[in-house]
């Protein structure tokens, strides 16, 4: 039997469910391009939209796409679709990052890696820069995130007190060094997006997403604001004991960055289900030397290429995303 045609309507949606995902400072830099006769949904990395001071290696945008990509075959197994999917499959194609085939079912729809559950936590998941509980999370559900992030190649690892001090230090540290060197901050003046800009944006962190000013706690957080005013923002109590996790791979290359992305997109996903609030920075991982240092101290091993922050709490607001039909194109 003949595989049904994908309509315009459904590759857009798979596509707004992808473009969802969450990138560093919401910069989106992804492109899709719908083969029809292949079936066949080709992601390319949109370097207009990299950031040269904060990620010259593009790693972090790699990361992103990852996410996008994960998004995609979970809007794609909801949709009874098999999302047979190939990362970068012509090494000399740089922008090149992944192909997903949208391939029919031979039988009943099969979802052999339990996408299709997750589907309702796309549109739910937001990142939260708001204090959250110190409430701890149980250990079934640190064994389901890690075990989220297991399946699609990368480690969970859940940093004892002073392996997470050490995090928590690299941050401030980060923040430091920004301080010290004003073109640091190049990167989040061009994607934070405040006052009026901020109603209309399509992409960016407006500044209803900054949350509010640490007064007090140890919260791993990048403050958008810098030292720009923000009107009616406030300032509030952090958690004391922030629950911090870190994302490895074993190896540093774009394509294990493409896998921590979907590894990420997996947790994040799997804790929204759980009631969980989460946010991510990757501030102490921008410089080498920083990144070095949030490693494992028992073992050593991996490549740290997120930190998380779970917890009880509000879940953030949505923050803005481009107009599918300017992300893709129907070939």
């Amino acid at each position: 039997m003949a595989a049904r045609p994908l309509d315009t309507k459904t590759v857009t949606g798979l596509v707004a469910d992808a473009t969802a995902a969450p990138s560093m400072h919401n910069a989106q830099p992804w492109r899709f391009r719908f083969v029809a006769g292949e079936r066949l949904l080709v992601l390319c990395a949109d370097l207009e939209r990299a950031m040269p001071r904060s990620d010259p290696d593009n790693r972090a945008l790699h990361i992103g796409c990852g996410a996008a990509l994960f998004n995609l075959r979970v809007a794609a197994a909801h949709a009874g679709l098999i999302p047979q999917t190939r990362l970068l499959p012509e090494p000399g194609e740089l922008l090149l990052l992944a192909e997903v085939r949208l391939a029919d079912p031979s039988g009943p729809a099969r979802d052999e890696d339990g996408l299709a559950r997750l589907h309702p936590a796309i549109a739910q998941r937001h990142t939260s820069r708001h204090p959250f509980t110190e409430q701890d999370i149980p250990d079934g559900v640190r064994a389901a995130l890690q075990d989220a992030a297991a399946r699609e190649g990368a480690v969970l690892l859940f940093p004892g007190p002073w392996h997470a001090g050490t995090v928590l230090e690299l941050v401030h540290d980060a923040e430091s060094r920004d301080v010290l060197d004003p073109d640091g901050q190049e990167d989040l003046v061009r994607w934070t997006r405040l006052g009026a800009e901020a109603d209309t944006a399509v992409d960016g962190v407006p500044e209803y997403a900054f949350g509010p000013r640490k007064r007090d706690g140890k919260a791993p957080l990048r403050d958008f604001a810098g030292r720009r005013p923000v009107a009616d923002r406030g300032t509030t109590a952090f958690e004391r004991t922030p629950h911090l996790a870190l994302l490895s791979t074993r190896g540093d290359t774009p394509a294990d960055w493409l896998r921590a992305g979907q590894a990420l997109e997996r947790v994040l996903l799997e804790a929204t289900l759980a009631g969980l609030a989460t946010a991510l920075t990757s501030h102490p991982l921008e410089s080498p030397e920083l990144r070095w240092l949030a490693r494992d101290p028992a073992s050593g091993a991996g490549q740290v290429q997120m930190v998380l922050r779970l917890g009880y709490g509000p879940r953030g607001p949505a923050t803005p995303r481009r107009p599918v039909r300017d992300v893709l194109e129907f070939a």
